[in-house]
């Protein structure tokens, strides 16, 4: 990954920090030699204005990146995870489904480092690099047999808490900045002309892919265990959590509304970790004739590459896959499937200095709200 960008203007100047890291693939699409790519680096930093997004060929492509980059790289739950202590949860006066699903994450969290090495992390900050592919939208019944080329790109993460948490991440020239700072939650692309879009505070689906063991467990303490499945050559146990209504009703709003959100987990039998996470989403977007289009969004993702980080067992890469149908009486039955593939470069915990105040949307955005 690379962090830093040479001064084009003074060859005796410092360096600079990138704000996002990239990967060596990205940097070395950029030209011939390692000077060519750094200029052209600096004039696509340079060039984030208003005018560069005038013309129709890099604005379709960009809303084509951040389309990819809201589903796949950024995409959040609407739910809240409810902090709480699994070696204290008790397995007792529940249904032997609930009980099950209660054990299942008490050797999950022994697993991944157990409870007292979970106390000590406070804070977390994590740099990895993506790539991403997608297909067209076909036919619902058609076969997708082809897909885009790789988008490869890089991203930080910041966390303090399930709803403090920002994210960075860089795809092919394409920059989405997403956070919540307990309040809201929030994402903006580097496209001005892009509105920020903002909502009830929720946690990143990225976290549950193996970066935060601790709310994964909180999650799954309110699940069941509906039964157990062979995941690449592993036996495991499935745990299953149905979104409450209260949460599906306060993450809606006017413009659409969740039906349905399920999540499931599938917990090794030999090792006790996570190894993949999938969920499922309905809902419905009301147009202005007062016709619904619904999306159906299903997504998985296998979690892999366990490593111990300061005692915590986290996931060092995976893969992601979604499959988007889009279908109602004022829309044909489309399809699209994307792709995900992702790996963290470094973890490292009990970031200093790192307050509340770092997760609040960008200014601009905070005078918005205080003038309404």
């Amino acid at each position: 990954m690379r962090v830093l960008c040479p001064n084009i203007d003074r060859e005796d100047a410092l360096e600079t920090v990138l704000d996002v890291p990239i990967p060596e693939e990205m940097f070395t699409s950029m030209g011939n030699t390692v000077a060519l790519r750094w200029q052209n680096m600096a004039m696509w930093m340079k060039a984030q204005t208003l005018e560069k997004w005038s013309s129709p060929i890099i604005a379709n492509r960009y809303n084509e990146l951040s389309f990819l980059l809201y589903m796949m790289g950024s995409p959040l739950l609407p739910l809240q995870i409810r902090k709480a202590n699994s070696s204290t949860r008790s397995i007792h006066n529940s249904s032997i489904e609930a009980s099950t699903a209660k054990y299942i994450v008490q050797q999950y969290m022994a697993a991944i480092g157990g409870q007292p090495a979970l106390n000590t992390v406070q804070s977390l900050c994590a740099i990895g690099q993506v790539k991403i592919s997608a297909s067209d939208f076909h036919q619902g019944d058609e076969v997708v047999n082809s897909r885009s080329r790789d988008e490869a790109g890089g991203f930080v993460l910041w966390q303090k808490d399930p709803n403090l948490w920002c994210l960075e991440l860089l795809v092919s020239g394409c920059k989405v900045i997403s956070g919540s700072n307990g309040k809201i939650s929030w994402r903006q692309s580097s496209n001005l002309q892009r509105p920020m879009i903002k909502g009830p505070p929720r946690p990143l689906r990225r976290f549950l892919q193996g970066l935060d063991p601790k709310s994964t467990g909180d999650l799954f303490l309110q699940a069941v265990c509906i039964g157990e499945k062979i995941i690449n050559d592993e036996e495991c146990f499935i745990l299953k959590l149905d979104t409450s209504q209260s949460d599906l009703e306060e993450q809606g709003n006017p413009k659409y509304e969740i039906i349905h959100h399920t999540i499931w987990g599938y917990f090794s039998q030999r090792s006790g970790l996570l190894v993949k996470f999938e969920d499922s989403r309905l809902l419905t977007v009301n147009s202005d004739n007062g016709d619904g289009i619904f999306w159906e969004t299903s997504t998985e993702s296998v979690i892999e590459d366990y490593r111990y980080v300061e005692g915590v067992n986290i996931a060092h890469s995976g893969k992601t896959t979604v499959t988007v149908f889009r279908y109602g009486e004022q829309s044909s039955n489309h399809k699209r499937e994307l792709e995900e593939k992702w790996r963290i470069e470094e973890v490292h915990f009990n970031v200093w200095g790192l307050g509340n105040d770092f997760f609040n949307p960008p200014s601009e955005f905070m005078k918005r709200e205080k003038a309404t």
